[in-house]
């Protein structure tokens, strides 16, 4: 394994475009010059930090006591922390705009186009077909195997969101349907809640998930091997912290009846066999680009146009075209139908967008504010280990905003300074990130009360199976990086 990945990251050094860091090029440690020879703690990291923490406390206070747009509370929480740490007001000011623009740039297309394909995929029923046909293959024993799997394949391609309301409302419809005295709250628990490890999962670690594909941009990572170690890391994980977990969790948990629907048009369910192909197009054609790589030279220069596919830009604007007609057949054409899949996928799409735009702000800002460097200097004194390092903050900041994906953009921005001095691999740098940002989701999260409406569960109950799992996921995640990472 380690012969592979050593010969795709020799190939990648040597092409004018490293095509498996998504346009960008991979931070040298070599020519990494830290700034600051000295290890120990200023006065200066101190104001910086303790800016960093009010900034953030401010951020928490505006959106759940102000009620106001993640968006909003982030953009006050970057200028607070901008001027608390001593910037001036111009250079707060351009850091929040850099940092907005960064991210948005392209992980607007990225967000429109996933979006899209869930929307098709809910629209058609095609997702829920694919649900059916394997919870009716696996039988009762096997239904909560049959869901975590099911899970992560649905959500290889679509948002966290957008798989929840897919997935949730069928599993507890074949839930319902078990035998008697088998259909009960902790039935259905123990098949819902592996649905939403896997979904929680492949939303964390693996590309092209907004947050790791930033992640993979910010650090130089290669895009094919995180693809590749997410999901090795992933699938484990999630079967500890779904159907293992679920176990304990499950039993003394009562459901009410779900508040929410999922929203279908009057289109035939597509066959298995073609929603399977939508889903999984994406994800083939970025693996297939990322494979060049291992290829000999003389064979690789034929697929070298693969490279241009393989970008997340590319592959998702493939696969939405492909799943037009996969998904519904001669009715593409219909106005209502594409009516349909556009506002379904862009009522989401707006709030999405400015969130993790503003998180990015809120990262320039800290690293102007020079974050990273003292991070470095941390992480050289050999306290801690800079996948641990970058595990707890992201842990810090998703507590703090309530928002994975802004765990993910604004830890990797502070932490590029970080992976090249130390030299630890970026790819388990973003999957540590990635793990982290799922820590303990709680009221601050959007998702929380998304998992608790379709659930139907009570706040104790949400806590119980839903924060408990994330939690868990986070810290197996965890562990599974720094394991894989020593042998890989």
């Amino acid at each position: 394994m380690r012969d592979v990945v050593m010969a795709a990251r020799e190939k990648g050094e040597k092409d004018d475009v490293n095509i498996a860091s998504v346009g960008r090029s991979r931070p040298c440690p070599d020519k990494a010059v830290h700034p600051l020879g000295r290890r120990t703690m200023t006065p200066a990291d101190y104001r910086l930090i303790l800016s960093a923490v009010i900034g953030i406390a401010l951020s928490i206070v505006l959106i759940i006591r102000g009620r106001l747009h993640p968006f909003v509370g982030l953009l006050c929480g970057a200028f607070t922390v901008g001027l608390l740490a001593g910037l001036p007001m111009e250079d707060t000011a351009k850091a929040v705009e850099k940092g907005a623009g960064a991210i948005l740039g392209g992980t607007g297309l990225v967000v429109a186009l996933g979006l899209g394909l869930g929307a098709m995929l809910q629209l058609s029923d095609g997702a829920g077909g694919m649900a059916r046909a394997a919870l009716r293959l696996s039988g009762v024993k096997g239904a909560p195997w049959a869901s975590l799997f099911t899970a992560i394949v649905i959500g290889l391609p679509l948002f966290f969101e957008t798989g929840l309301v897919l997935l949730l409302p069928i599993v507890a419809s074949a839930a319902a349907a078990l035998p008697a005295g088998q259909n009960g709250d902790t039935a259905k628990l123990r098949l819902m809640l592996p649905a939403l490890a896997g979904l929680s999962v492949v939303h964390a670690l693996v590309p092209p998930h907004p947050g790791p594909l930033l992640a993979v941009n910010a650090l130089g990572a290669n895009l094919g091997l995180t693809l590749l170690y997410g999901l090795i890391i992933g699938i484990p994980t999630a079967i500890i912290a779904g159907p293992l977990l679920a176990r304990f969790t499950a039993p003394g948990v009562a459901l009410s009846p779900p508040l929410l629907d999922p929203v279908k048009v009057d289109v035939a369910t597509p066959s298995v066999g073609r929603s399977l192909a939508a889903v999984l197009l994406p994800v083939v054609l970025i693996a297939a680009g990322q494979a060049v790589a291992l290829l000999p030279p003389a064979v690789g220069v034929h697929f070298h146009w693969l490279s241009w596919v393989s970008d997340p830009v590319v592959a998702l604007l493939v696969a939405v075209l492909a799943a037009l007609p996969l998904l519904f057949g001669r009715r593409i054409t219909d106005r209502t139908i594409q009516n349909a899949i556009w506002t379904e996928a862009m009522t989401p799409a707006g709030g999405i967008i400015l969130a993790i735009g503003a998180g990015g702000a809120l990262k320039q800002v800290l690293v102007t504010a020079g974050l990273s460097d003292m991070l470095v200097r941390v992480a050289d004194g050999g306290a801690i280990s800079p996948l641990i390092l970058a595990w707890g903050v992201s842990v810090c900041i998703r507590l703090a905003t309530g928002s994975a994906t802004v765990a993910t953009i604004t830890t990797a921005g502070v932490m590029q300074g970080l992976v090249a001095s130390s030299g630890v691999e970026p790819e388990w740098m973003v999957l540590a990130i990635g793990a982290g940002s799922l820590f303990f989701s709680h009221v601050n999260d959007p998702g929380f009360w998304l998992v608790k409406s379709y659930l139907g569960t009570d706040m104790a109950g949400t806590f119980k199976t839903w924060s408990i799992m994330e939690t868990v996921v986070a810290i197996v995640g965890l562990l599974l990086v720094l394991f894989a990472s020593s042998i890989f």
